[in-house]
């Protein structure tokens, strides 16, 4: 099971479910992530439009990705929402969700050479990569492109180390990963083209990592495209939401108005 160190989700963090019952008000859901704890996601919170057979949406069995609306830890409720998750998000949890079970199996198998457990690992090098990092892949892939020195493991012992870093060599590929974006500038300047151009022109130039790079394109008035490609998807993220502050805020210094988005908007 792909488990996080905390013992309870947060509120509005995205989190993996799997249905236990479905009932005509609602569904009773397992947190994957939280040792098994349940929440409730109630009919109104399935779908956006009007649920006429609450079974057409969720079944017994099925992964669901669901938003923490509410985290009552006295009394053990946690209400969830399907309808409330972004395309994006959802997007995320899945790609997150797989490259969460490829950490728990890698640790696992460390644990295993070593002569040890699965909790074992997750104590010693899983949760404290998790907290440094969110994403325990994210760590290793570092690892796999810079070696072991690229991430702080302390009282780790030596034995540990050598094994992870053997199978991250043999089963970690070094990333190259893509993450898009888009903002719309307007400036009723009278050389307000120009102030855009060169809004995103700096906003470019100023990525200085060689590994990262920026693409910008215009795709209709007053939208522009961003696409970050990167070593992994923390940095790649990173640069995106950085490239388009730094677009917008040049715009507006110069009178104008910016606004960044994941989704594109019709």
């Amino acid at each position: 099971m792909v488990r996080r160190k905390s013992e309870w989700p947060d509120k509005d963090e995205i989190v993996m479910c799997t249905a236990k019952k479905v009932f005509d008000q609602g569904a009773y859901v397992k947190l994957d992530e939280y040792g098994g704890k349940e929440g409730m996601i109630h009919i109104s919170e399935v779908s956006s439009g009007w649920v006429k057979n609450i079974r057409r949406h969720i079944r017994e069995g099925q992964k669901v990705i669901c938003k923490v609306l509410n985290v009552d830890t006295k009394k053990g409720h946690i209400d969830l929402s399907m309808r409330r998750v972004k395309d994006s998000q959802r997007s995320w949890k899945s790609r997150q969700w797989k490259r969460d079970k490829k950490s728990e199996k890698l640790l696992e198998q460390v644990a295993k050479r070593v002569g040890s457990d699965l909790d074992t690992a997750y104590e010693k090098i899983g949760f404290y990569l998790q907290q440094k990092h969110d994403d325990i892949y994210s760590a290793f892939e570092e690892m796999a492109m810079k070696g072991k020195e690229a991430i702080d493991l302390p009282e780790v012992e030596e034995e540990w180390i050598n094994t992870l870093m053997e199978l991250i060599e043999s089963s970690v590929e070094a990333p190259y990963v893509a993450v898009k974006g888009y903002v719309d500038l307007r400036c009723s300047a009278s050389n307000g083209v120009e102030v855009i151009k060169l809004a995103l022109s700096e906003a470019r130039d100023s990525v200085t990592d060689s590994e990262v790079d920026v693409n910008v394109r215009y795709i209709g008035s007053p939208s522009y495209l961003i696409k970050i490609s990167a070593p992994s998807y923390k940095v790649a993220e990173r640069v995106l939401q950085e490239t388009a502050k730094k677009a917008i805020s040049t715009v507006e210094e110069a009178g104008g108005t910016g606004k960044f988005y994941t989704e594109r908007e019709e």
